[in-house]
């Protein structure tokens, strides 16, 4: 069992462990997309592993935000030379879903085929409630 990992993301790395949030730079990810990022270092039990081929973490983005406001002010006494300037970070709030091995091939199409299963039933449920809230509609005119 791994339990920590250190990636990087945006330029920067990152020491991280399953169900762990970060603030982040921003990234290119839609709000509840899962990624991968790169791993450089694997430990945890007393075990260490530079630039692991078997470790993998995977990342969940939660929501993108914006960083606390910083005002910038310039001042230069007796001439009355005054600049004032502010920004708030683009930034994205990401979870750490897992840290540990790469997953089976045979594991991630059953995954995949269980999700769009569920995604059907979902549909279906929904299509059976329109239909009811339809009828009932035409039973009260």
């Amino acid at each position: 069992m791994t339990t920590y990992a250190i990636i990087r993301l945006g330029g920067k790395q990152y020491r991280v462990r399953e169900g762990q949030r970060l603030l982040v730079d921003r990234l290119p990810y839609e709000e509840s997309a899962t990624f991968h990022p790169t791993v450089l270092f694997v430990g945890g039990d007393g075990k260490a592993d530079f630039s692991p081929k078997d470790g993998q973490v995977t990342a969940r983005v939660v929501q993108s935000v914006l960083g606390e406001k910083i005002r910038i002010g310039k001042y230069r006494p007796k001439t009355g030379y005054r600049r004032h300037r502010g920004h708030r970070s683009r930034l994205t709030e990401v979870e750490i879903t897992a840290v540990g091995p790469v997953q089976a091939e045979a594991e991630r199409p059953a995954r995949a085929a269980q999700a769009q299963a569920a995604r059907k039933r979902a549909g279906a449920a929904a299509a059976r409630s329109r239909k009811t809230t339809a009828s009932e509609k035409g039973e009260a005119s």
